[in-house]
């Protein structure tokens, strides 16, 4: 069936979209002023948000960014929690 090639396209541009929101979060708790992470995750979180998304795969795009954003919170304690203990 031909439809196989073209959803694993799609899932490979989300799951890249999840990857660079990742990197882009990451360099942005290093570098806090750097423009270009701080567009990035806009740009992401635009693209998570469009309509584009919605064709490319039945992911709920709120409970997306709520994941992601809830890694980061966690991501932030655990550092917190670290940081502290040593």
């Amino acid at each position: 069936m031909i439809k196989e090639p073209y959803e694993n396209l799609a899932n490979a541009i989300v799951l890249r979209a999840v990857k660079d929101y990742r990197k882009a979060v990451k360099t942005l708790q290093k570098k806090p002023r750097n423009k270009k992470a701080k567009e990035e995750i806009r740009s992401i979180e635009k693209f998570i948000k469009s309509e584009w998304f919605d064709v490319l795969t039945k992911i709920n795009p709120e409970k997306l960014l709520e994941s992601l954003q809830m890694e980061v919170k966690d991501e932030r304690k655990r550092k917190r929690i670290f940081t502290k203990s040593i």
